[in-house]
């Protein structure tokens, strides 16, 4: 439920030469008429995109598209946090929370003995939002616990997700942003009537049940913000950008105040005002008749009647004249963010700034690429348009390297501003930037769940489709003026806001405290007559497609490689990979070498040139190098395929050793690592590392400061030479077939008569999870993070069935019993999960997490809560058949595709599998019982000991609150990361 809306370094969509349509081709708006129906569309579309506007002014956009038989669904309000009261902040975030929460119709399991409970609750919130007495207060909220206990026994708590579970419906969620809250599922096409009348009746009038235990969710997602630095650094920008906009007067999640003092009926007043027809949209892309699609969801909307939407009055922002400063506090590495303001998403200034940000980043020859990355003079810089209705806004981050000030990287990245403005930049960037808008283009439309979300996107932006879909040929007429006269309008020398991240105790945090709730009911057995009606509703079934290794992959070799394929039958892109068995685990070398090779250059062409050719052909290399396995990926158009194989294979191959660059990157790893050490993700990744394999992990397995510095450059570009010498593979995903891959790479990527292996230099084996132990780092936070580690059998193919659906039922979502346990009846996290993990090779053994991310002060209450759940699985028949069923049909709707199909391939030859193991689930797992899985958990599970990596405040949580758990090692940061 995300806070800000997705930032993106460049939210375009243009037309291209491929995916239905070419470059250049005439878009208009035309009506069109059909099944009753008059819906607009825009000619040459490439997502096929009808638009209907209902009677009620419901808007619903159908992008049909056949290659997956899935539909992604967006239900988008045009509302968000800027249309929160001023004295009800995070109202709308609240509203998304108990939209999961039901109905009179579902939801409850005797609604006329839960009504008057929830009618005496709201009386209770509006005297205790009146309420100043601190003592008063505590005694109203007291009565709201009592009370809410009460109606607890009457509501079926996360009942929703049942349903949509019981669908086969994937990344159930929402997400709340300054203009736009949406609710969001990926569903079986043969759900769709099932689909529409829940959403038809989610909709109708929702009860705000459960309140007080949601609200707790909330807290506790507020505070895990308070945690979170470049959270605070976003909403010091934008206080300080938009002073009197509701962009910097309101966040999303709301002030502590606010929070403290929630008004059911101003909620209520809320949805009322907002989510009405005509400020509503459905948006789905996927496989379906927009014919019929569009008669099901007018049927099931038309109850909504339209009303006025309150009028919006944009706070209306005066120039910056001046440098606005702002400084943020909090553990993470420094950095410095610099935020230029434009106008909003409907004008061709928002196009053109989504047209700067691509000159400035664009991940290979961007101004701030080229300049600040690759000549090292940053440890890390992007440019990011920010595109919103009211205002846009060009934000500008860096990190500096070693001994750098932030004023130092300020001045950095204004210079490339400069340049803007100067015109110090080639004229091929203009056209290689639309050469890459053509590409992405065909990559954003390719897939039916991308495709929905940038219609959905429009919609909420009122964003003008046609105006989109002309981008490319409006970008290409772009001149070196034009983009001169922009930056020196918008882009001066002292209209900017920047705020500075510095490390130091943010001493503004206000945290809201953990109040007294007595866990509710969750009535895991009960079903509404609602539930019980969906799952009696007719729906065709939808045959699964299993991955044939045989069948579907085209096998060649190149000389001793051998070359898998499949055929790109679609649009001309393609991807290819020079797959390596091997990896750092094989030589501590190995990643170091992958990332210097973006710095080198060769004899001929220097390393700025190599990366403004890759990028003029729209086409990227990258080489990654994991634990065991590393991929050389070359991804482009296929037109360009031959120059870019030839391009990357050159690079490789005759790179030279550059010294300098070399000293530069070693100071840079030196500071990442110095950075990672502050950040308390990376932190808990070590310590999992640590759980699973003991004090020397792969998390750790890193060359030591003395070693790094005594590299030398030669060293790392022989390696890179030699790479092709050693067994590899060659996977290709793309237009050509399997005969034309190969006589095309053969010219280039020549192969020796045998290649050699590359030699082992560590194996890592996972220890016995022997005793209950705790593995303790301080970080300080409001919050208490902790992961439960346990190592368990070797892999064995035949309970992947059991293992499914075991997850599905105890810890996999939001309907689980983990969650409904922790978050929805105890109230004791915000995020909180459980899953048995099966490895990645026939070697490695089987795994148990569990995770809950929690205030502090609940440190106790939680880990009890889930080593309850670990030890007794509750029963639930009725949620036990909804995993069973959704889990079939989440199989049988699930489709690989494209290069999916190749690593589907190579993962089952790394466990020994010679068939598609979803098989064997979508088979046996309807023929398991409760009883097997109760058996499985207490195999696995109940009794075992386990290791609880633990990331918090040495001041909150105390060391005889972990010793209650097992014993406790304290690790230091060398400990955990090796240097």
């Amino acid at each position: 439920m995300n806070f800000l809306k997705r930032i993106t370094i460049a939210t375009s969509i243009a037309a291209a030469s491929y995916c239905g349509y070419a470059y250049g081709q005439d878009f208009q708006w035309k009506e069109a008429q059909s099944n009753g129906y008059t819906y607009r569309y825009v000619t040459n579309d490439p997502t096929s995109a009808r638009y209907y506007t209902l009677k009620n002014g419901l808007t619903v956009i159908l992008s049909p598209t056949k290659k997956d038989p899935r539909i992604q669904t967006y239900i988008a309000t045009k509302a968000g946090s800027k249309t929160d009261p001023a004295d009800h902040t995070g109202l709308a975030h609240y509203l998304e929370h108990m939209l999961f929460k039901g109905t009179s119709r579902f939801g409850s399991k005797d609604w006329a003995k839960e009504k008057p409970l929830l009618d005496k609750i709201d009386a209770l919130y509006e005297k205790y939002n009146q309420t100043t007495d601190e003592a008063r207060r505590k005694e109203i909220y007291r009565e709201i616990d009592k009370v809410s206990g009460e109606a607890s026994q009457y509501a079926i708590a996360n009942e929703y997700d049942k349903m949509l579970a019981g669908m086969g419906a994937d990344g159930t969620n929402a997400f709340t942003s300054f203009e736009q809250t949406v609710y969001t599922e990926d569903i079986p096409a043969n759900v769709a009537d099932k689909f529409l009348a829940v959403q038809a009746e989610r909709f109708r009038e929702p009860v705000l049940r459960l309140f007080h235990t949601e609200l707790e969710a909330v807290y506790e997602e507020k505070n895990r913000g308070l945690d979170n630095d470049p959270r605070k650094v976003y909403e010091a920008m934008f206080a300080a950008i938009f002073p009197n906009n509701n962009y910097g007067k309101q966040t999303t999640i709301g002030t502590v105040e606010h929070l403290k003092n929630p008004s059911l009926k101003a909620i209520r007043d809320y949805f009322n005002s907002y989510y009405v027809p005509n400020n509503m949209g459905v948006i789905m892309s996927g496989d379906f008749n927009p014919d019929e699609m569009i008669s099901k969801i007018d049927k099931a909307f038309s109850y909504m009647k339209p009303k006025t939407v309150p009028e919006y009055k944009i706070g209306t922002e005066q120039p910056i004249n001046a440098p606005v400063t702002r400084e943020v506090y909090g553990p993470n590495p420094e950095n410095i963010t610099i935020g230029f303001r434009f106008p909003g998403a409907t004008t061709k200034e928002a196009r053109m700034l989504n047209f700067i940000g691509s000159m400035l980043t664009n991940g290979q020859a961007g101004l701030i690429d080229l300049d600040l990355i690759k000549k090292q003079k940053l440890l890390a810089a992007y440019a990011s348009p920010y595109v919103l209705k009211d205002y846009s806004v060009l934000l500008l981050q860096g990190n500096p390297i070693e001994g750098q000030s932030l004023d130092e990287v300020k001045t950095l990245l204004l210079q490339e501003i400069d340049k803007l403005k100067k015109g110090e930049f080639s004229d091929d960037l203009i056209q290689s930037i639309v050469n890459n808008e053509k590409k992405n283009t065909i990559q954003k439309y390719e897939k039916y769940t991308s495709r929905a979300e940038s219609l959905m996107d429009e919609f909420t932006s009122d964003v003008d489709h046609k105006t989109q879909l002309q981008y490319v040929e409006e970008i290409s007429k772009i001149t070196k003026k034009d983009i001169m006269d922009f930056a020196s309008k918008y882009l001066q020398n002292n209209n900017y806001v920047a705020v500075y991240k510095r490390k130091g105790e943010d001493k503004n945090i206000v945290k809201v405290d953990k109040p007294s709730i007595t866990p509710v009911s969750v009535n895991r057995e009960n079903q509404s007559p609602f539930l019980k009606k969906i799952d009696e509703m007719p729906e065709a079934p939808i045959a699964p497609v299993w991955v044939n290794f045989d069948r579907d992959i085209a096998k060649n070799t190149l000389g001793s490689v051998d070359v898998l394929s499949v055929k790109n039958t679609d649009n001309a892109l393609f991807r290819l990979y020079y797959y390596f068995d091997s990896g750092r685990w094989n030589n501590k070398i190995l990643p170091l070498a992958a990332e210097y090779l973006q710095y080198l250059g060769t004899k001929n062409k220097s390393s700025e040139a190599i990366s403004k050719e890759f990028y003029k052909l729209a086409s990227s290399f990258n080489v990654n190098a994991g634990n065991e396995e590393t991929y050389v990926t070359v991804e482009g158009l296929n037109e360009n395929f031959d120059q870019t194989a030839a391009l990357f294979e050159d690079l490789i191959k005759n790179c030279q050793p550059d010294q300098k660059a070399l000293e530069a990157y070693k100071a840079r790893v030196k500071k990442s690592r110095a950075n990672a050490k502050q950040n308390k993700g990376s932190i808990m990744n070590g310590l999992r590392s640590y759980a699973q394999y003991g004090p020397q992990n792969p998390f750790n397995n890193v060359l030591s400061d003395v070693e790094l510095d005594a590299l030398k450059a030669e060293d790392l570009v022989n390696m890179l030479h030699d790479l092709f010498n050693f067994k590899h593979k060659v996977l290709y995903y793309g237009p050509k077939s399997g005969n034309e891959l190969t006589a095309s790479l053969k010219p280039v990527h020549k192969v020796s008569g045998s290649l050699k292996e590359m030699p082992k230099s560590k194996t890592f084996v996972q220890v016995p999870t022997d005793k209950n132990k705790v593995l303790f780092a301080h970080y300080d936070m409001v919050q208490a993070e902790v992961f439960w580690v346990r190592n368990s059998d070797p892999y064995n193919a035949a309970i992947t069935p059991t293992v499914s659906l075991f997850n599905n039922y105890f810890g996999g979502g939001m309907g689980s019993v983990v969650f409904q346990t922790i978050r929805e009846s105890k109230a004791l996290a915000y995020s909180t999960y459980s899953y048995f993990s099966l490895p990645g090779k026939k070697e490695d053994k089987d795994m148990i997490t569990a995770y809950v991310g929690t205030q502090a002060d609940k440190f106790n209450e939680s880990t009890i809560a889930m080593n309850e759940l670990l030890t007794t699985l509750p029963k639930s028949d009725q949620l036990f058949e909804t995993a069973k069923s959704g889990l079939k049909k989440s199989i049988a709707a699930e489709r690989i595709t494209q290069d999916g199909i190749i690593f589907t391939y190579l993962r089952a030859q790394k466990l020994g599998n010679t068939t598609d193991i979803r098989r064997n689930t979508y088979e046996q797992a309807p023929k398991l019982t409760f009883t097997d899985i109760n058996n499985f958990h207490n195999k696995e599970m109940k009794s075992k000991n386990y290791t609880y990596c633990l990331v918090a405040s040495q001041d909150k949580v105390s060391e005889a609150d972990m010793q209650k758990l097992g014993e406790v090692k304290k690790l230091n940061l060398t400990e955990i990361f090796g240097y």
